[in-house]
């Protein structure tokens, strides 16, 4: 389980996500190297809720509230969303839901979002799951996909994958120091993939670090 330690912030200022004693698994990787698809077989196997950061702030901003303007903005233009605005829509899901287990799809996005987290919630995950995958092939994957999304265009693609790369990067370096980073070559079948991603949740050697 991850760990839950005591935040330098004031009362008032600390997560209730402290209370409720979360695990918590990061799940990064480009656009399109298959991390919903691989969440939704680790949710059927092994009991977590999968939670898409990209999903929560594209619910608030069909939401038509005033952040939601400022995500829209943002998406196209491929930039990241404020921390505190995606920390806090996560918390928000994992508070609502009866579950205690959680895949953080796609965040941190870079390592302010993860210092913010820890800061905020005084949780560190208990392992990155990070898929990685070639540029081409996650490309033609978002092409081909058809799901109507207003960010799978070439351009944006390509602005995606740039801002992944310089910002993401860091996160994995960080986790990796602690040996917390579980790599999965993406680029393979699916039912592969996922041989690789059980072997990552029935390891016995997971160490759980404090922050």
């Amino acid at each position: 389980m991850a760990t839950v330690v005591d935040s330098p912030n004031k009362e008032a200022n600390k997560s209730a996500l402290a209370n409720k004693k979360v695990t918590i698994v990061f799940v990064l990787g480009g656009p399109g190297s298959g991390k919903g698809t691989q969440c939704g077989y680790i949710v059927q196997h092994f009991g977590y809720t999968h939670l898409s950061a990209g999903d929560l702030l594209r619910e608030e901003m069909k939401s038509g509230s005033e952040n939601g303007f400022v995500i829209k903005d943002m998406i196209k233009e491929g930039k990241i969303v404020p921390s505190e605005l995606t920390i806090k829509l996560l918390e928000q899901a994992m508070l609502e839901n009866r579950n205690d287990k959680f895949l953080i799809d796609g965040f941190p996005r870079n390592e302010e979002n993860r210092a913010a987290f820890e800061a905020f919630t005084g949780i560190e995950p208990e392992f990155v799951l990070f898929f990685e995958c070639s540029e081409e092939e996650m490309q033609k994957r978002l092409l081909s996909r058809n799901q109507g999304r207003e960010d799978d265009n070439i351009e944006t693609i390509k602005k995606r994958f740039k801002v992944f790369m310089e910002s993401s990067l860091p996160v994995i370096e960080h986790y990796e120091a602690k040996g917390k980073v579980r790599k999965i070559d993406a680029a393979r079948p699916i039912l592969e993939v996922f041989e690789a991603v059980k072997a990552c949740f029935t390891r016995g050697d997971i160490k759980v670090n404090q922050l």
